[in-house]
């Protein structure tokens, strides 16, 4: 049991398979100027969280604690918030990629990395939606500059980040099109894919022309091949940073763009995803919930890259 100085906390020693993961207690962090102590409610899990812990991606050697999504609820404020007050309900995501370790009870970080949390919502859909929704919102809006009836392919339509890029290029007026597993065809038409492709049956190039985005979650050879779909002047945003210099050099020749991206935190993109949150217009599919302790659990499922959606701790 955590103490009022201490919190319970999921962190790892070692790189490896989800069974690295243990449960501890650190010291409770305390919020500094300008900063927000948050008690975690509800944290989702994402692919960047079982990469970093078999290869330490950016992180490097463990220690460490992985998180990035927060909802929850402010405990304490650091001298200068004037945006927030102990008992705010609050969701965001912390600074991607240095700034994590929501997977705990407590978080601390700047406020301007969080928004209040919409009443329409629990905290369970809030913690879900941060990564994901500013990931898709950053690739779509500020990269891809989508416009009301433009055409978009989007890759992996039913995965954690694909399914909330579906909803936000609906919500912008686009014609989506979206790649899945047949099995996930009618949930993607449920969130409003206008095209599905089965990509197991389907070679996308073969299937797909003239679209003025593509939304890359797959990365290598899916970045280069997605190209080759675009209309003059069309965009491919990958989400996966790093690849071959192909990308950059096929784009050119094609005479169409090709960008990478990493998500950032940003208050002006979570306000937009809350005013989307309370219009109707956005919803994380929830692929299952698990308590703080069971987060290897949650690994072990995420791991297998079958799931619809988004899977979430929850921290009581």
């Amino acid at each position: 049991m955590s103490s009022e100085n201490t919190m319970r906390a999921i962190s790892q020693d070692v790189l490896g398979g989800p069974e690295v993961l243990n449960e501890v207690e650190l010291a409770r962090p305390e919020p500094r100027t300008n900063e927000v102590l948050v008690r975690v409610r509800a944290a989702g899990v994402n692919p960047t969280d079982w990469k970093h812990r078999a290869t330490g991606g950016f992180l490097g050697e463990p220690p460490f604690v992985l998180g990035w999504d927060v909802s929850g609820v402010v405990e304490a404020v650091g001298i200068g918030v004037a945006h927030f007050k102990p008992g705010d309900e609050v969701f965001g995501m912390l600074s991607y990629p240095y700034r994590h370790g929501s997977h705990a009870e407590y978080v601390t970080a700047p406020a301007r990395t969080f928004v209040h949390k919409p009443a329409s919502i629990d905290h369970t859909q809030a913690g879900a939606l941060p990564l994901v929704s500013l990931t898709a919102w950053q690739a779509l809006t500020e990269y891809a500059d989508l416009q009301p009836g433009q055409r978009v392919l989007i890759h992996a339509a039913a995965g954690g980040v694909g399914h909330v890029a579906v909803q936000i290029a609906k919500a912008r007026g686009a014609y989506v099109i979206g790649t899945s597993s047949a099995g996930k065809h009618d949930f993607l038409r449920g969130i409003g894919v206008d095209e599905t492709i089965d990509y197991r049956e389907t070679d996308f190039v073969d299937a797909v022309k003239d679209v003025d985005v593509v939304l890359d979650t797959l990365g290598g050879e899916t970045s280069v091949r997605s190209l080759r779909v675009l209309r003059p002047g069309g965009i491919v945003v990958s989400i996966v940073p790093i690849g071959s210099e192909e990308f950059p050099e096929e784009a050119e020749r094609l005479g169409v763009r090709a960008l990478r991206m990493l998500v950032d935190a940003d208050r002006a993109g979570m306000t937009a995803i809350a005013d989307l949150v309370e219009q109707g217009k956005l919803k994380a599919t929830i692929a299952g919930t698990f308590p703080l302790a069971d987060a290897a659990e949650a690994h072990a499922l995420g791991g297998t890259g079958r799931t619809t959606g988004k899977l979430v701790l929850t921290v009581d």
